[in-house]
């Protein structure tokens, strides 16, 4: 994208310290970014350079503990402590016991965390697909995805709402092109609505809400924590999804917090709806939870060792089902009506129309009442039956048309 707004303060470079020189807690300094650890000058090269995804990749650790625990609270995110214990309570559950993830090098990825769900593990794209639900024709090799230039973005099959996002990506190696024609990709929640930028931002000059670690087109990076083109570099983010009334009014905003190699580049920034090149539009309501998604800017950006963790309360897993799967659902099954209704299907059961989504390729719930639709594909693939219920039991529907 090519957009000049004007001269923009461009954030510092902020080069990382050995991980001898770190303190594993929070410091936010008067005049500076909130790292892991002390703020000193980095040479490079060299062994330096060996160790800098190792303190990076710290981060990964910090954020998974400080998150771990909030499962067992009534509410995510919480506003205060959970009413239902008093301090020290004993009958209190315990926090879940997780294995923190191990660090990444240049060399090879880390391991995630235990309670992980893994994106991509540098063996396949079978958790991605194209943003049509068809296969992607991005490309795998040597333990890292590649975006093929012109085949579009691509999207996770499953949907995340409030989630700890783990990525690592690598510009390539040879810079080609500048500003924003340079090592191009972007970071998507929320489908294709919320962005956190993925750029060349090494010694490469561009609008400062356009470079990496940006919030596209809305907030730019607190600093500029980039590594030189082709090393691999890495992005830890809390989501937040809004919050939407039955009435499509907005409760409360997306939230995006970010650190870019280890330092913090946004802080619970609240959106003003989804990011844009031109525009900065309105909320438009949409469901919690939506695939994430990479972008395709014609660059060969490289992925590896993407996980992501849920937050708040335990919940049924969601996927976005091509339509053209879903359209072989839609009909009338006995006293049950089936719709399609954009990426999701509704169900008209007993006067009332339900919404409802996939946990997997043929079982549906809704949320709004403890309904549960499964259809009986045949040998030849196409759906005659489907057997629901309503709380309780099981029931089976012909198809009448």
């Amino acid at each position: 994208m090519v957009c000049n707004k004007g001269p923009a303060p461009v954030p510092q470079h902020v080069a990382k310290p050995p991980l001898s020189q770190t303190d594993p807690s929070f410091s936010l300094p008067d005049n500076g970014p909130c790292v892991l650890g002390t703020q000193t000058t980095l040479n490079r090269t060299g062994s330096s350079m060996k160790q800098t995804l190792l303190w990076q990749s710290m981060v990964g650790l910090l954020l998974t503990a400080a998150v771990s625990g909030l499962w067992a609270q009534m509410e995510f995110p919480p506003t205060g402590p959970d009413p239902r214990w008093i301090p020290h309570d004993r009958n209190q559950p315990r926090p879940p016991i997780v294995t923190p993830p191990t660090p990444s090098t240049q060399a090879e990825p880390g391991r995630p965390p235990s309670d992980a769900i893994v994106l991509f593990d540098g063996k396949d794209l079978s958790a991605w697909c194209a943003m049509d639900g068809s296969p992607s024709r991005w490309v795998v090799r040597d333990g890292y995805m590649e975006c093929t230039p012109g085949s579009g973005y691509i999207r996770t099959r499953r949907s995340f709402g409030d989630c700890q996002l783990h990525i690592e990506w690598a510009a390539p190696a040879k810079p080609s092109g500048s500003g924003q024609g340079r090592g191009n990709s972007g970071l998507f929640f929320g489908l294709n609505r919320y962005e956190v930028q993925i750029l060349d931002s090494y010694e490469n000059e561009t609008y400062a809400d356009g470079q990496a670690g940006a919030i596209y087109g809305q907030y730019a990076p607190l600093v500029n924590a980039s590594l030189p083109p082709g090393q691999w570099q890495t992005y830890d983010v809390i989501y937040l999804a809004p919050r939407f009334d039955a009435e499509g009014r907005l409760l409360s905003p997306a939230r995006l917090t970010v650190f870019h190699n280890g330092v913090l580049v946004q802080y619970h920034a609240p959106l003003t709806g989804p990011t844009d090149w031109i525009n900065r539009e309105p909320y438009r309501p949409h469901p919690e939870k939506l695939p994430i998604s990479l972008q395709d800017h014609g660059n060969p950006v490289r992925f590896r060792n993407i996980w992501v963790r849920e937050l708040g309360p335990p919940s049924k897993p969601e996927y976005m089902l091509p339509a053209s799967l879903l359209d072989r659902y839609v009909g009338t099954y006995d006293q049950i009506t089936i719709a399609r209704d954009g990426d999701f299907l509704t169900a008209r059961i007993g006067g009332k129309t339900l919404r409802l989504y996939a946990e997997s390729e043929t079982r549906f719930f809704a949320k709004s009442t403890d309904v549960v639709i499964e259809f009986k594909p045949g040998p030849d693939g196409q759906v005659q039956e489907l057997v629901w219920s309503v709380g309780e039991g099981a029931n089976v529907a012909k198809r009448r048309r």
